[in-house]
């Protein structure tokens, strides 16, 4: 148990409600969740399977016709032929974390994780007693990798590559070419990969691409995705993998001893929003782009900002060196004194040091209001 980790933006949650219950107002701007209901035909379905008494235990590798939706929708969107054997629908996407690097990593073996990147990744690894690996996800290059560093990580220990394209913290995408190459060096070795893409559909340019639509990448890659950021079903604890069927027997064994199957109402309403309209889908994403367009802007207005526009997600990552104080200091300042919660780039890993990230999963007039709230407080690093 030592060596497992926390999400820290929990911890600035708790913090950020105790200054509520103190009566200071608070602009939350740390939990990356949508801040947009479900859909309504969603929730429609989930109160009309409960009526249908789809309260029960269902299969443990989820209910067939919703693994055919998800089959058919990721073939259809990432260009390949998966079939509803390769499926696996869990209780959100952590499961297709934690679960792959159960079955697959052990003490000796290395896996190398994005950092700045979501810290269950390093968390698992490490609880799985294997060695992690940072990647640097670099500022010049959108948040990416950088190949030929990549390059350098791999020895004969590696044993699984993690992979998150619309990245979390960052809200970088990282370029096909980048992802071709990566599949170049991986396709001849005995290693898994990883791919997180639970933000796929939270994107504001070209789709992006997965590896899996690499040759020979298909079979040795595990996909995380879910209902949680495209469907705005964070609380509903929809998630799943699609993986190689020897993958999938693994995953369920661990389901049995853990779970034992996802809810079967919310797999219903997961059959809902796969197979229905996306108009909710689109006006979101409409929404983020414009919230990220003008939040981004505003930040780089602040002294000793300077921030990239994110390719994706719903999180804005600036680089706040400029100030001359820490960011974990600053997160704090932002919080106590000005009320915004945010969290410091490092809660990510040691290469988010100098960053912080602000989801801007909130209104247009609260974000707005979070930035004159930071630039008030900048007389503190700026003497004026």
């Amino acid at each position: 148990m030592s060596r497992i980790g926390i999400e820290l933006a929990f911890e600035v949650l708790v913090r950020a409600r105790s200054l509520e219950a103190q009566g200071k107002h608070i602009i939350h701007l740390e939990i990356g969740e949508p801040d947009f209901p479900t859909p309504a035909h969603v929730v429609d379905a989930a109160k009309q399977a409960l009526d249908e008494g789809w309260t029960h235990y269902g299969p443990t590798q989820g209910l067939p016709e919703l693994r055919e939706a998800i089959a058919a929708d990721v073939s259809r969107t990432r260009g390949i032929r998966v079939g509803p054997e390769h499926v696996c629908v869990v209780p959100g996407g952590k499961p297709i974390i934690f679960f792959p690097m159960l079955a697959l990593l052990e003490a000796g073996d290395e896996a190398i994780y994005p950092n700045p990147g979501f810290p269950i990744y390093e968390s698992m690894i490490r609880f799985c007693g294997a060695k992690p690996v940072p990647m640097p996800l670099e500022e010049s290059r959108g948040f990416s990798f950088d190949v030929d560093r990549f390059a350098a990580l791999l020895t004969p220990s590696t044993k699984m590559v993690v992979i998150n394209s619309p990245q979390n913290p960052t809200g970088g995408v990282i370029p096909r070419a980048d992802l071709a190459a990566v599949a170049e060096l991986l396709r001849g070795r005995d290693v898994m990969v990883l791919s997180d893409e639970i933000n796929r559909e939270i994107c504001y340019g070209e789709p992006p691409a997965s590896i899996t639509e690499f040759p020979g990448m298909l079979e040795k890659t595990v996909i995380l995705d879910g209902f949680s950021k495209t469907f705005a079903m964070t609380g509903w604890r929809m998630g799943y993998g699609v993986m190689p069927t020897w993958m999938v027997e693994l995953v369920n064994k661990l389901m049995v001893n853990s779970v034992s199957c996802t809810a079967s109402f919310s797999q219903r309403a997961g059959m809902a929003a796969i197979t229905g309209p996306r108009d909710d889908l689109r006006a979101m994403v409409a929404e983020f782009r414009r919230r990220r367009d003008a939040f981004v802007a505003a930040l780089n207005t602040i002294p000793g900002f300077r921030c990239a526009l994110p390719g994706g997600a719903f999180y804005a990552f600036p680089n706040v060196t400029g100030t001359g104080i820490g960011s974990k200091e600053l997160a704090d300042l932002i919080l106590y004194e000005g009320g915004v919660a945010a969290l410091d780039g490092a809660c990510f890993g040691e290469y988010g040091d100098g960053y912080m990230r602000f989801s801007y999963a909130n209104s247009y007039e609260n974000l707005m209001e979070a930035v004159e709230r930071i630039r008030r407080l900048s007389v503190r690093w700026t003497g004026r």
